[in-house]
């Protein structure tokens, strides 16, 4: 038998038979937010900025790959490096996914935003293509693997009440990311640096903010849950004792957290693919669905508008392409608003409610645009007001989908769940959808361009009703309630079986 702690209303572990009960992971839900709590938002939140600028940077520096004096590649050679990149972003998502739930949280997030910093270094000094397209692969796996860890670590760390708004305004500042390479680029690309200087000191920007954030991230403990699960029940306990000093000695007092929270955890191997495949499919079909159906749906959405929003606004508004930048700020000041202003009502309203009405008005709002559009009543302008209407909207049900598929699965497997839906979600939708809107605006069809707003349309209220479906009510609870781990055990007639705290 294995005792570590005393009682569990004093250290959170106990001894118990043929495993270890712990209140570890109620203590931390009881934590009120604290400097600490603020200060990891900030060091790991910075993932979704750094890949707004990824994105952002890369699409508008992408002509001049096509100057004589840089790399003299075509069009289409230029504009397929964010395929690349996203396709980098898909590997590093399963890869370091997968380690992150076998090695821990804070190992992978030190190791993906290192190779982040590295590989964008490097696309800044690149002699040739290949070389470029090579560190482009390697910055997008750098931060795919950055999802699936940032997004596990988060969640384990945030107090329940805060979880929703916390997951969704950290992953909306992407937009944030993505104005800020919008709005560099735009001296580095003027006639006063040469052609083939200012595109690099672009690619720096992000290797200079990971500079300023690193120290930051390598003060920031490993997540007590995922200690708890995989044995190391003595740092658990001394990470968590040391987040409730620091709440104490802000000023806030704690409650006491009933011994009958407690889980039995009993440490097990590491889980296999076969067993992951079986949890997935067979003890959650339903959120498995659920998540699948988020992603897609959302990830369709947005790479079918964002990869050709400025070809519509050339194409169809004849906004002069060295000017559509300045509409794009408007588009992503929307999508930065919508989860700073509606991520509080994802904890108070509910997760069900909220993603569903997010996922359906935003749906109906593009199908009605797209019919305004059609008929020709709209400019430039209303159309860009129209598009920031609705992904002020979108951009939260967007981040829902990473919150969703978060919460939803056992700990031992949180990290490789995201990379999965992620990962299916960036072929889809970062593929198959800007090919399918660049085909049908370059038709010069106004009608076969409403088709495609339908389309996108439809699969966000399908989005919607499968929530309603199948959603979980994940609001205010803890992590271990709405999806037991693995290691959680009870006594059930002399065997162990899983925890029915997660009933």
């Amino acid at each position: 038998m294995n005792t570590i702690g005393g009682a569990v209303d004093a250290s959170g572990v106990e001894g118990a038979s043929d495993g270890t009960r712990s209140l570890i992971p109620a203590r931390l839900d009881r934590l009120p937010w604290t400097r600490f709590h603020s200060m990891m938002i900030v060091a790991l939140g910075i993932t979704w900025v750094l890949d707004g600028i990824e994105i952002s940077v890369a699409g508008n520096v992408a002509s001049r790959w096509t100057s004589p004096a840089v790399f003299h590649v075509s069009t289409a050679t230029a504009a397929a490096s964010a395929s690349w990149y996203l396709a980098g972003e898909v590997v590093g998502a399963l890869f370091f996914g997968k380690l992150a739930d076998l090695l821990g949280r804070r190992k992978l997030f030190l190791v993906t935003v290192g190779l982040y910093m590295v590989a964008n270094a490097l696309t800044a000094v690149a002699w040739t293509w290949p070389l470029l397209i090579g560190f482009r692969v390697l910055a997008g796996m750098g931060i795919g693997g950055e999802y699936a860890a940032i997004n596990s670590a988060i969640d384990e760390l945030v107090p329940a009440k805060h979880r929703g708004v916390t997951d969704l305004c950290v992953n909306g500042t992407y937009w944030l990311g993505a104005a800020i390479g919008a709005g560099i680029t735009i001296p580095l690309l003027s006639s006063m640096l040469p052609a083939n200087v200012g595109w690099r000191i672009a690619f720096l920007l992000g290797p200079v903010v990971v500079l300023a954030i690193i120290g930051m991230r390598r003060r920031l403990p490993e997540s007590p849950r995922w200690l708890l699960t995989h044995g190391h029940f003595e740092e658990a306990e001394r990470v968590t004792a040391g987040l409730e000093e620091r709440a104490r000695a802000e000023g806030h007092s704690l409650e006491t957290v009933s011994p009958d929270r407690g889980l039995t955890i009993k440490p097990r191997e590491k889980v296999t693919y076969r067993e992951i495949t079986r949890i997935m499919i067979r003890k959650y079909p339903g959120r498995s669905l659920l998540a699948l159906t988020l992603f897609v749906t959302q990830s369709f959405l947005y790479n079918a508008i964002f990869f050709t929003y400025s070809l519509l606004l050339h194409k169809y508004y004849h906004i002069p392409a060295s000017s559509t930048g300045y509409y794009f700020f408007f588009f992503a000041a929307g999508n930065l608003a919508g989860p700073f202003v509606l991520g509080r009502f994802f904890d108070s309203v509910g997760r069900k409610q909220m993603i569903t009405l997010t996922y359906v008005s935003s749906g109906i709002l593009l199908a009605m645009t797209g019919y305004l559009f059609k008929m020709g009543v709209l400019t430039a302008l209303t159309q860009t007001a129209l598009w920031s209407v609705i992904f002020f909207i979108a951009s939260a049900a967007a981040s829902s989908a990473y919150l969703t598929s978060s919460e939803i699965f056992p700990v031992e497997l949180r990290s490789q769940a995201i990379s999965y839906f992620f990962a299916i979600g960036q072929l889809v939708g970062g593929v198959a959808a800007p090919a399918f809107f660049g085909a049908l605006i370059g038709s010069g069809s106004r009608s076969a361009v409403f088709v495609g707003y339908l389309a996108g349309a439809a699969l966000m209220i399908a989005g919607g009703v499968v929530e309603a479906v199948l959603g979980v009510a994940a609001e205010r609870r803890s992590l271990e309630d709405v999806a037991a781990p693995l290691a959680a055990l009870h006594a059930v007639g002399g065997k162990m079986g899983p925890s029915p705290r997660a009933a």
